[in-house]
């Protein structure tokens, strides 16, 4: 069993179409003959590596790899020509698919003859071969290659989904970038409901409304900094999209504020938060639409809160927090994230860091609550100790979103003689730093006070929204940035 079979399932399902890309739309049976062609192109290759962007080329070549019996392997293009060519330099003998090249392959496989199936080197019934690898944007470290085999891929479409229940008219637009772990599962995901995926080859706020207009698209997936865009055009729009019935995001932590927002602008939209990550083969757990509303109406502060929550785990995902040690900790207790399941890779290269019970020690930092919701805190790399004090940034950053100047913001500890670090909020707003860090002291106690503000115009991000806080940091700690903290702080 591999994921060709979600391609055999959703053959079935008459002439449904199940891609569309610029003009082009292609059903299952159609993008199944370009795949088996591709497969049969690359003959003798060891990988396909893609560096396109969201293309019909995209799952032409995962599923022609899998019949080929090679990995696909999806590149960040962004990267620049000596970041590239050192990946490129991992997958010796790999046939390399870069954007300019993708409607020239695509026009080759038209013409090209169907193979018969004993020209198709691939074994489709070895779960455990390697389906993809996926290099891990690398926030806080270099990035890693993790392996997802084909059991880990396909427990996560039979755990949570029901094949053909989409609707017929149902399309969902995929404006995420194909080398991120939800542009492979979102395209697995809705193959497997039959609902066409709309391609949305890069993203721009007002261009990604239009086409949700144009296309009457009902589903969609968002990273953050995505969806405050979308939302701040809405809200100056004030057409709606009344097409939209869910809407999911993740791929980053979302600040409260932001949501809450959203959920005034798109009152008839079902929100989903996804959390997972690229070792763990998608989400592994999700705060429904239903949680979204409830939340957002409560007067409860404990209900109230689960809008900062990621939900609660997807069935087949069991879910620990423990502390340094190892312990296992009570709910309502902040510690290290432990998550466990079929899905779960925790593979990288030959090496697994699954645990002797099977556990994968994902690096975040949260709770669980009495009833079963997981509050995500933010990487454990990314704690600040001041004073002896543990901090995790993300509760300022929230408490910062919230003030009407600041529309973005990032907290890091920088070195301190006195304190061993001290708190230094970098904004993207217009506020008075004084006032804004009034406006948290006031929220927050004084020791989560920030003891600097800087203002800038952009956070440095990767494309799937996670802060790059050790980009932030080395800039803020350079020798030429230091005159500007003391001002601030003044």
């Amino acid at each position: 069993m591999n994921i060709t079979m979600i391609l055999d399932m959703a053959s079935s399902l008459d002439d449904r179409l199940v891609v569309t890309s610029g003009k082009r739309s292609v059903t299952a049976s159609e993008l199944q003959r370009l795949a088996r062609r591709a497969a049969d192109s690359v003959r003798g290759a060891t990988a396909i590596v893609y560096e396109g962007v969201n293309h019909l080329a995209y799952p032409v070549a995962l599923f022609g790899a899998v019949y080929a019996g090679i990995p696909f392997v999806p590149l960040n293009y962004r990267l620049g020509d000596a970041a590239l060519t050192a990946l490129e330099a991992k997958h010796d003998g790999a046939r390399i698919l870069r954007s300019a090249d993708v409607d020239g392959w695509i026009a080759e496989l038209d013409d090209r003859p169907d193979p018969a199936d004993e020209d198709l080197d691939g074994d489709l019934t070895d779960p455990d071969a390697i389906a993809v690898v996926i290099y891990t944007s690398g926030t806080t470290s270099e990035p890693k290659a993790a392996v997802l085999r084909h059991r880990h891929l396909m427990a996560y479409v039979l755990n949570t989904l029901e094949f053909a229940s989409a609707a017929v008219d149902d399309a969902t637009l995929i404006a995420v970038p194909p080398y991120h772990i939800a542009g492979l599962t979102n395209l697995m995901s809705n193959l497997y409901t039959g609902r066409r995926v709309v391609y949305a080859s890069s993203f721009d706020a007002r261009q990604w409304i239009d086409t949700v207009r144009e296309e009457s698209v009902t589903h969609a997936m968002l990273v953050p900094t995505m969806l405050a865009r979308v939302v701040d055009v809405l809200a100056e729009d004030g057409g709606g999209i009344p097409s939209l019935a869910s809407l999911a995001y993740g791929g980053a932590r979302t600040p409260r504020p932001v949501i809450e927002r959203a959920l005034e602008v798109l009152p008839e939209t079902g929100f989903v938060n996804a959390y997972g990550l690229t070792e763990t083969a998608s989400s592994i757990a999700v705060l429904a639409p239903d949680d979204h509303r409830s939340a957002a109406a409560s007067s409860d502060p404990a209900v109230r809160a689960r809008l900062g929550s990621v939900g609660r785990a997807l069935p087949g995902i069991d879910v620990e927090i423990r502390d340094e040690r190892g312990a296992l900790l009570p709910p309502g207790q902040d510690g290290l994230v432990y998550v466990r399941g079929d899905q779960i890779s925790g593979e990288y290269g030959d090496r697994s860091v699954l645990d002797d019970g099977g556990w994968f020690a994902t690096r975040d930092l949260g709770r669980l609550d009495a009833d079963g919701y997981l509050y995500i805190e933010g990487r454990a790399d990314d704690t600040i100790i001041r004073g002896g004090e543990n901090i995790a940034p993300a509760e300022i950053e929230d408490v910062l979103v919230a003030h009407p100047a600041v529309s973005e913001a990032a907290v890091v500890g920088v070195p301190d003689p006195e304190w061993g670090q001290r708190l230094v909020a970098v904004i993207v707003g217009d506020g008075d730093p004084e006032e804004i860090r009034s406006w948290v002291k006031a929220r927050l106690r004084s020791s989560k006070t920030p003891d600097s503000i800087v203002i800038t115009t952009e956070l440095p991000r990767t494309e799937t929204g996670k802060l790059v806080r050790r980009k932030l940091l080395a800039d803020l700690t350079a020798s030429d940035t230091t005159p500007e903290l003391e001002k601030n702080n003044a």
